[in-house]
């Protein structure tokens, strides 16, 4: 039998486990901040029309509050769908079974995920398409613990990406396990409350100092440090930026609205219109697959030359 049976259903998923853990720490954090709000750290002013550090905006948090909310119900879906295609993967083409009672087994499922997630991330950076699923989770200006429950809604990207475990021969159910612990890991580490860690700690987790560069949009912050659980894949890819001033946090090109329905799909919608301006068809096709911000040569050469005249 496996041992999952003996559980009570809702505390299968360790991210419904962890739901009543998150609503802690957000009611500290948030309080922590509304008692900070008049303290500006070591006396400076913060800059005009930018969120103090650690702040809150209420309209902002639950917008981010009410997006991880549909995206419970949306997960839920994508992971019914993954069940059925990784447990005939599993069944019919993987050429060994691991047991999940071998250590090894857990740890091919946990540091599998891991890569597998800094590689999706690392793409979903880069690929335009994939990016309009995630760009949500960055849109707010600010940088907290609901910051973290600003999920996207369109989980078919992970889905896909974590098709070589069950072809490995890691159970199903293990893998959706690996990839809860990663995503509960994630919470704690979307917070300004946390400076640096010791260097041990920095050199190998992902930290709140490691996540606050990945959003930040300032340019020296821009596409770096993916990793979930661990910062390592940064460092040996080559996408790993240490923290050496606060960020901005933000898209290059600010959002200004609450609208959860905007947010999640401003990006398919500016893809579409994109690619029905284009008239080549290589265009159409980098706007969809080039990186976010992609233009035809021609249009990159005019902006150039319009603003060398200005």
């Amino acid at each position: 039998m496996d041992f999952l049976d003996v559980l009570p259903p809702q505390m299968r998923d360790p991210v419904l486990f962890a739901i009543p853990f998150f609503l802690l720490l957000l009611l500290i954090e948030w309080t922590a901040a509304r008692k900070l709000e008049h303290v500006v750290s070591q006396g400076q002013s913060p800059e005009p029309g930018r969120p103090a550090a650690g702040a809150y905006l209420t309209r902002d948090s639950w917008a981010s509050i009410s997006m991880g909310l549909v995206s419970v119900a949306t997960m839920g879906a994508w992971k019914f769908l993954a069940l059925l295609g990784y447990a005939a993967i599993y069944t019919y083409l993987a050429p060994w079974h691991l047991s999940a009672t071998q250590w090894y087994t857990w740890v091919i499922a946990l540091v599998g995920v891991d890569l597998l997630f800094y590689c999706y991330h690392r793409i979903a950076h880069r690929v335009r398409l994939i990016w309009a699923t995630h760009q949500a989770h960055h849109s707010s200006q600010y940088f907290n613990f609901a910051t973290a429950l600003r999920q996207k809604w369109n989980n078919s990207g992970e889905i896909l990406m974590w098709i070589p475990l069950p072809l490995l021969g890691v159970p199903p159910w293990m893998v959706f396990f690996s990839f809860s612990v990663s995503l509960v890991y994630q919470f704690w580490i979307h917070t300004e409350r946390i400076g640096t860690l010791p260097r041990a700690v920095e050199f190998v987790f992902n930290t709140p100092s490691h996540h606050r560069v990945h959003h930040g949009m300032d340019q020296i912050y821009l596409d770096k440090n993916y990793g979930g659980i661990l910062i390592i894949w940064d460092r040996l890819f080559g996408t790993f930026q240490p923290e050496v001033f606060r960020p901005h946090y933000g898209l290059t090109k600010p959002v200004n609205t609450f609208n959860i329905w905007r947010l999640q799909t401003r990006e398919y919608v500016a893809i579409g219109r994109d690619v029905r301006a284009a008239r080549r068809f290589r265009d159409k096709l980098g706007y969809i697959f080039g990186p976010p911000g992609w233009e035809p040569a021609s249009v990159a050469g005019k902006d150039t030359a319009a603003r060398a005249t200005t």
